[in-house]
């Protein structure tokens, strides 16, 4: 507790920082890993305007459609810099162990997902750049186990913990992934939106019954290599400080 020149006791205010000014950080680190933003961001803004412009013209309404079409264009502007930013952040994470466990807690909505690996091989002790490791995320999909690292060894760790699901959920359907830019593989900045447009197969009651029964089949059976740090790969606007 604080206290004042004239001896009352004050708790410290924190300061909330606007929206614009929140709005101008994401583009300040967005433009490091992406120096072209502003001009997408410019030519957005342009062609939503000039669009309106034109059909309020047409239509003798020139001001209002004006007046609409700064606001349209400035929110076109403001996605498209958010799409850019997402773009960034994953291209910081690209290639890192763990990149998939980040990808993963993207998903916000529906899905029981986690950062940390359910299974990892790890070739050498200390050598995190050829580990091979899978996560796992459950919804209404079913179950999806996404594996990184060298195709030989992911193959078999995705093998080996889909019989583990399959002993404690006979019946839900298990989805395999692997990440990367090769071919059957699917590229981190795709694995959220591949994952989310799997057909539901299961019900809200199934997946929670099955949630609690992957808790109980546990993760990995050892502790987790050193050097792997599946808190290392994250999908935040922090990516983009490349910290």
């Amino acid at each position: 507790m604080a206290r004042n020149k004239d001896g009352d006791t004050k708790a410290p205010k924190e300061k909330k920082q606007g929206r614009i000014a929140q709005i101008r950080d994401v583009y300040r680190m967005t433009k490091r890993a992406d120096p072209l933003v502003g001009w997408y961001m410019l030519l957005a803004f342009l062609l939503t305007f000039g669009v309106l412009l034109i059909a309020g013209l047409l239509l003798d309404m020139g001001w209002i459609f004006a007046i609409f079409g700064v606001m349209s264009g400035i929110l076109v502007a403001t996605i498209v810099m958010s799409r850019r930013a997402e773009r960034a952040a994953y291209r910081q994470i690209e290639g890192q162990t763990g990149a998939a466990g980040a990808a993963l807690t993207s998903i916000r909505r529906g899905w029981y997902t986690d950062r940390e690996p359910v299974a990892a091989d790890v070739n050498r002790p200390g050598d995190v750049t050829s580990a091979a490791v899978v996560y796992r995320a459950l919804g209404r999909a079913g179950v999806v186990l996404v594996g990184e690292g060298p195709t030989g060894r992911v193959q078999k760790l995705l093998g080996a913990e889909k019989k583990r699901v399959e002993r404690v959920a006979p019946g839900v359907p298990v989805t395999l992934m692997r990440v990367g830019n090769g071919e059957d593989e699917v590229p981190i900045n795709k694995l959220a939106s591949k994952v989310q447009r799997l057909r539901p197969q299961i019900t809200k009651d199934e997946m929670s019954v099955v949630n609690k029964r992957l808790k109980a089949l546990g993760g990995m059976k050892a502790p987790l290599p050193k050097g792997i740090d599946p808190t290392r790969a994250r999908m935040d606007r922090k990516a983009l400080r490349g910290k």
